[in-house]
């Protein structure tokens, strides 16, 4: 080296610089390499878990409407026997005293199949309902499910970004993207 600050490196010098380049390249290059791997992992479980909540609140949908087109179906009844105690009742009415007692007997035993049946059509509606909301929270679910993955798919975009333009800040993006959707996938598996 001289005084004016010029040096002349040798072979060996410019090969441990060069190989000292490279290594923190090629440190950035597997670090993003596996958490693309990984995130890609988690994300394909994600969008698993997120079909199958779709698909679940899909079939509690249809049993819910399946209950209700079986409570429907009470009411009919209901409402069939309802007609059959007040034709009874007007009847009995019109009837001779001594065939008052047999109307009297068909409107009582109207009247207690009414209330079975109104039991059975309030169970099921009870049961649709609680249907309903067991569909809804799935969706819920499916929804989170839904934005994790979106959010993981967006890390690994920017992972490929970073790789390609070698940004550093762009790798913090894509750390912090990634641990949201981490996050967000956390929510929906505590179903939140």
């Amino acid at each position: 080296m001289s005084e004016h600050g010029f040096h002349v490196h040798g072979p060996h010098d410019h090969e441990l610089e060069h190989a000292q380049h490279a290594e923190h390249g090629d440190g950035m290059i597997n670090q993003i390499a596996m958490f693309t791997a990984i995130i890609a992992t988690v994300g394909a479980i994600f969008s698993y878990m997120g079909g199958a909540t779709q698909a679940n609140a899909g079939l509690f949908k249809n049993s819910a409407a399946i209950k209700k087109t079986e409570a429907s179906n009470q009411w009919n009844y209901f409402q069939a026997k309802s007609t059959k105690q007040a034709l009874a009742e007007l009847a009995r009415d019109l009837a001779a005293d001594d065939k008052k007692t047999a109307y009297q007997i068909k409107i009582d035993r109207y009247e207690k199949e009414k209330n079975e049946i109104k039991i059975v059509a309030e169970k099921l509606e009870m049961e649709a309902t609680q249907l309903d909301n067991e569909s809804d929270e799935q969706m819920h679910q499916h929804h989170r499910w839904a934005q994790s993955t979106t959010v993981l798919q967006v890390a690994i975009a920017l992972a490929a970004i970073a790789l390609m333009t070698k940004k550093k800040w762009l790798e913090v993006a894509m750390f912090g993207v990634g641990i949201a959707g981490l996050v967000i996938g956390t929510l929906a598996a505590m179903h939140y």
